[in-house]
């Protein structure tokens, strides 16, 4: 079987939108409301498909999209967000992802993307194209009862106030919130107009319907909004009539640690609560900490979640801040990539550079993405055998180098 991989015409994004549902194994149909949303929003340039030769048939999917990437020391680092890929089952293992992500890699070079993203839903394909896990996340379930809160507690102890808001005023407060967190969080990535729009409900897709939440916004004694969360309830019962109810949250954003306390509290403080489902939060989030009985909180699910590609290794490892001054040279593998070659960074001056000196440290261009946010060790790495250490100490330098004092996190799933 042959195949033609390239763009899409607009006219052709009905059928590549159910390429896309069939291998995301969805059913439902693609509505025409669904078709003008897509058509609305999208870069026809920026989403490839895979067409059989003989049917004419899109067999295959991949889509990109701008995105802004916080990295250690504040900096926002244009990336390329990859998404919405599927192969059907029918066309798997002909080399069609493979040559949608070298078009996507090209594109993105061509455009001055310094990396790509994208969230990982199978662990063994993305390493094969230069991703590396960067970034993860761990998920609680909160026994309220058993936390040691005092629930009768009606307004946090810092002065401040919980608010329960309609959606309007998260809207209003809440992009600005998320942007500040954004500041100073490596890992977090930006959140468009479309973004709010979905998570509100001011659009939706047919096979996704929106349902509505509940808005809670944190204000300090002196007014100023400093978190906020999102949360569901289900409604569940005992045989006794004793009500036994999960919040589950949605999206929790705060500022300071007494926000987050005080987030926590109002959660845990809910009548007719017996359990608090935090979503997908970093593994060093001070939720459990927060707690009188951190035991309180059971680990309910713990997963890699943003992956990175670098691209552009001078623009990308130029653009962070390190923890310590060191320079090393990296000695960069990347069959067929953009991002070999070695490279000399000194973590003090916070520059990178081309080099022809010797290797400190030889590893591929998916382990420096795993690398890069600060979140995975170097030194774990070279025991893994996916980092070589060519000079003495290089490993525990680069180790020093590149982690970060607080883990990166990314709360959004694109």
């Amino acid at each position: 079987m042959t195949a033609d991989v390239r763009p899409i015409a607009e006219s052709e994004l009905p059928h590549w939108l159910r390429t896309v549902h069939t291998g995301f194994l969805t059913t439902s149909p693609v509505s025409d409301a669904d078709i003008a949303q897509r058509a609305k929003y999208s870069d026809f340039s920026r989403m490839l498909g895979a067409f059989d030769s003989d049917s004419g048939r899109c067999v295959a999917a991949l889509r990109s999209f701008p995105q802004e990437l916080t990295v250690p020391g504040g900096a926002a680092v244009r990336t390329s967000a990859v998404s919405n890929v599927g192969v059907l089952p029918t066309h798997r293992r002909q080399g069609l992802l493979t040559r949608m992500m070298a078009a996507e890699f090209a594109a993105a070079a061509a455009r001055g993307d310094a990396l790509a993203t994208l969230i990982a839903a199978e662990y063994p394909i993305y390493g094969r194209y230069g991703f590396g896990p960067a970034t993860s996340f761990v998920e609680w379930e909160i026994d309220v009862p058993r936390t040691g809160l005092d629930r009768r507690l009606s307004a946090p102890v810092d002065g401040g106030r919980i608010e329960l808001v309609d959606v309007e005023e998260l809207r209003r407060v809440g992009p600005g919130l998320h942007e500040r967190l954004r500041a100073v969080t490596p890992g977090v990535v930006n959140r468009d107009e479309r973004w709010w729009s979905l998570a509100t409900g001011l659009e939706q897709w047919s096979y996704r319907p929106y349902k509505d939440k509940f808005h809670a916004v944190y204000r300090t004694a002196e007014g100023e909004a400093a978190g906020f969360v999102v949360y569901s309830a289900d409604d569940h019962w005992s045989d006794a009539k004793v009500p036994l109810n999960t919040v589950r949250v949605r999206d929790l954003v705060a500022l300071t640690p007494q926000a987050e306390r005080a987030l926590w509290q109002f959660l845990c403080s809910i009548d007719w609560v017996q359990k608090v489902r935090t979503g997908y939060r970093a593994p060093d989030d001070l939720c459990p900490q927060l707690l009188p009985d951190p035991r309180s909180a059971r680990i309910v699910s713990a997963a890699d979640f943003l992956w990175v590609r670098v691209l552009d290794v001078v623009r990308a490892l130029g653009a962070r801040t390190y923890e310590v001054p060191g320079v090393l040279v990296l000695e960069v593998t990347d069959e067929g990539g953009p991002a070999a070659g070695r490279y000399r960074l000194d973590a003090g001056a916070g520059t990178c550079e081309r080099t022809s000196e010797a290797a400190d440290l030889r590893l591929d261009v998916a382990a420096l993405g795993s690398l890069y946010l600060g979140d995975t060790s170097a030194a774990r790495l070279a025991a893994l055998g996916r980092v070589g250490e060519e000079r003495p100490g290089a490993v525990a330098l680069a180790d020093a180098v590149f982690r970060t004092a607080r883990r990166p996190w990314c709360p959004d799933i694109f």
